[in-house]
C-alpha cells in the first residue's frame, strides 16, 4: 500500500523542464526575495530608522526578524506538514506583509519592533518553497530547481538595492516596508493562484506549547548572545533573555521526548540529519562571519602599517556584490553536482571550498585582488552550501516530514550565523590594539578570526565525511533518489 502510494504521487511530479515548471519556479524564487527583503534590506535604511526613532538599539531594529523567523520556523513547518505546504505559505506571506505594514505606519519603536517580529515569518517561506519544490518534482530536477529557487532571489537582491536607495532619499524608509507588504501581499495571491497544493501532508496535530517554548526559547539565547555586546553581557536584560531562552528550551526537551506527536520528534531525528544540521550550522556561521570580517578590513587603510587592509585599493560595494554573484552561481551548481552525485557528495564539496577559500583570506586580507576571488568564491559557497544543505536533509526525510525538515536547515542557518558573528567579533574585541589614540582591530585577532572560520569549515568537511560513512553503513543512498529507492 505504501509502494502504491508514494508510485501514484510520482505520477504527477515535474520530470522535465516545461512552461508550467518554469512558472513554479519563477514564482517560488520571488517568494525567497521576500524572505530577503525581509531580513537584509532594512540595513539599507538603518541609519534613517535609528534616527527616526531616536534609539541606538541596532540589535532591536536589524536582529529582531532574523530571531523571529527562528522562532517561527517550527511552527509553520509543521503546520505545512500537516495542512498543506501551499497553504502555510500563503498564510506566511500574509503575516510577513501585514508585520511590513506594521512597521511602515509605526510612530515608535515600541510597535516597530512587533512589526519587524511578524514581518521576520518570511524566513519560513525559504524553506516552505523547498518543501513544495520536493513534493512537486521528481527528484533529481528538484535537486536542480532548489538551487535556482533558493539563490536566484539574488539576482533581484543586487538589483533592487539601488532602488531602495534611491526611494529612501526621496520618500523616507518607510517607502521601503510599503513596498515589502505590496510584495508579500501579491507573492500570497501568486502562490494561492498558480501554485498546486501537494496531496502528501501528515495526520497530527499541532503542539502550540511545544512551538511556543521551543521558539521562545531559541529567540531568547539568541537575542542574549546578538544584543549582549552591545547592552553588557551581565546586565539584567540580556541575562534575562538568556535564563528565559535556557529554561525554555530545557522545559521543551523535557515535555517533547514524552509527547506522542510533539513539534520535533527528537526521539527519531536520526544520527545522520543531525550531523547535516550541525554541517550547516558551522558553514553558514563561517560564511557569515567571513562576510563581516571583510567588511571590516575594508575601512582599513594598508598605510595604517596594521599587517593588513584593503581600503584605497578598491570597493567594498565590489566585494559584497561580487559575493551576491557568486550566491547566484553556487545555488544552481549545487542543485545540478547534487543530481550527478548525490547531496552528500555535493555539500561535502561545498564544505572543503569554503576552507580552501577561508584560508585564502590570510592572503586577500591586505591584498585586494585576491580578497575580491575569495569573496566571490565565498557567496558561492553560500549559495551551495544553502542548497547543499535543503537537499541532504530532504533526502533523509520521508516525503509527509519534509516541512519540518526542511524548518531545521533554516534554523541551524540562523543559529549558526548569530553564533560565529558573536565570537569573531568577540575575538577582534578582546585583540584590539590603540593606535593613534584610537581603538584598532589587531593583525593578531584579524588572522585569528580568520583561523577560526576556517577551522569551522574544517570541522564541518569532517562531519561531511562522518556523514557519508553513517548514511552508507545504515544502507542509506546519497544517490537523488534514495527516499523512493529504499521504499521500492
Amino acid at each position: 500500500m505504501r509502494q502504491r502510494t508514494i508510485e501514484t504521487a510520482d505520477a504527477g511530479l515535474h520530470t522535465k523542464w516545461n512552461a508550467r515548471l518554469i512558472g513554479l519556479v519563477a514564482v517560488l524564487a520571488l517568494v525567497s526575495f521576500v524572505a530577503d527583503s525581509a531580513v537584509s534590506a532594512p540595513l539599507l535604511v538603518l541609519p534613517e530608522m535609528l534616527d527616526h526613532f531616536d534609539t541606538d538599539q541596532v540589535g532591536w531594529l536589524n536582529a529582531s526578524a532574523t530571531l523571529a523567523g527562528v522562532a517561527w520556523a517550527p511552527l509553520l513547518g509543521k503546520s505545512a506538514d500537516i495542512h498543506g505546504r501551499r497553504k502555510i505559505l500563503v498564510l506566511t506571506l500574509l503575516i510577513s506583509g501585514a508585520g511590513a505594514v506594521l512597521c511602515a505606519v509605526a510612530p515608535s519603536i515600541w510597535l516597530f519592533v512587533p512589526g519587524r517580529m511578524l514581518q521576520g515569518s518570511a524566513l519560513a517561506a525559504v524553506f516552505l518553497a523547498v518543501a513544495i519544490v520536493r513534493s512537486l518534482c521528481a527528484p533529481r530536477i528538484g535537486l536542480i530547481v532548489v538551487g535556482i529557487v533558493t539563490s536566484g532571489s539574488a539576482v533581484l537582491n543586487i538589483a533592487s538595492r539601488f532602488l531602495i536607495e534611491k526611494l529612501a532619499e526621496d520618500y523616507g524608509f518607510q517607502i521601503l516596508f510599503v513596498l515589502a507588504a505590496g510584495v508579500a501581499f501579491a507573492m500570497a495571491l501568486a502562490v494561492r493562484a498558480l501554485i498546486p497544493e501537494s496531496s502528501i501532508t501528515t495526520p497530527g496535530t499541532i503542539d502550540f506549547s511545544g512551538a511556543l517554548l521551543l521558539g521562545g526559547g531559541l529567540a531568547g539565547v539568541l537575542s542574549y548572545i546578538s544584543l549582549g555586546s552591545g547592552l553588557g553581557w551581565l546586565s539584567a536584560g540580556p541575562l534575562a533573555l538568556l535564563v528565559g531562552g535556557a529554561a525554555a528550551l530545557a522545559w521543551w526537551f523535557l515535555v517533547s521526548t514524552r509527547k506522542p506527536d510533539p513539534l520535533i520528534d527528537i526521539r527519531n531525528l536520526g544520527k545522520p540529519l543531525g550531523l547535516t544540521l550541525f554541517i550547516v550550522a558551522l558553514g553558514a556561521g563561517a560564511f557569515q562571519s567571513m562576510l563581516q570580517l571583510i567588511s571590516l578590513i575594508s575601512d582599513v587603510s594598508p598605510d595604517e602599517d596594521l599587517g593588513y587592509g584593503l581600503a584605497g585599493t578598491g570597493s567594498v560595494a565590489i566585494l559584497l556584490g561580487s559575493a551576491g554573484i557568486g550566491i547566484m552561481v553556487g545555488g544552481p551548481l549545487a542543485g545540478w553536482l547534487a543530481a550527478r552525485l548525490g547531496p552528500i557528495p555535493a555539500l561535502a564539496g561545498v564544505v572543503t571550498l569554503g576552507t580552501v577559500v577561508s584560508v585564502g583570506m590570510f592572503v586577500g586580507a591586505s591584498h585586494f585582488a585576491f580578497a575580491l576571488c575569495c569573496a566571490l568564491a565565498l557567496g558561492v559557497v553560500a549559495g551551495a552550501l544553502l542548497t547543499s544543505g535543503f537537499n541532504t536533509a530532504g533526502t533523509l526525510a520521508s516525503p509527509e516530514r519534509q516541512g519540518v525538515v526542511s524548518g531545521l536547515i533554516m534554523v541551524s542557518v540562523s543559529i549558526g550565523s548569530v553564533v560565529l558573528d558573536f565570537v569573531g567579533a568577540a575575538m577582534l574585541k578582546f585583540t584590539a590594539v590603540a593606535v593613534d589614540g584610537e581603538t584598532s582591530n589587531s593583525a593578531t585577532g584579524v588572522y585569528s578570526y580568520i583561523a577560526f572560520a576556517s577551522g569551522a569549515f574544517a570541522v564541518a568537511t569532517v562531519l561531511v565525511i562522518m556523514l557519508g560513512r553513517t548514511t552508507r553503513r545504515r544502507g542509506d543512498s546519497s544517490s537523488p533518489e534514495p527516499e523512493r529507492a529504499a521504499m521500492r
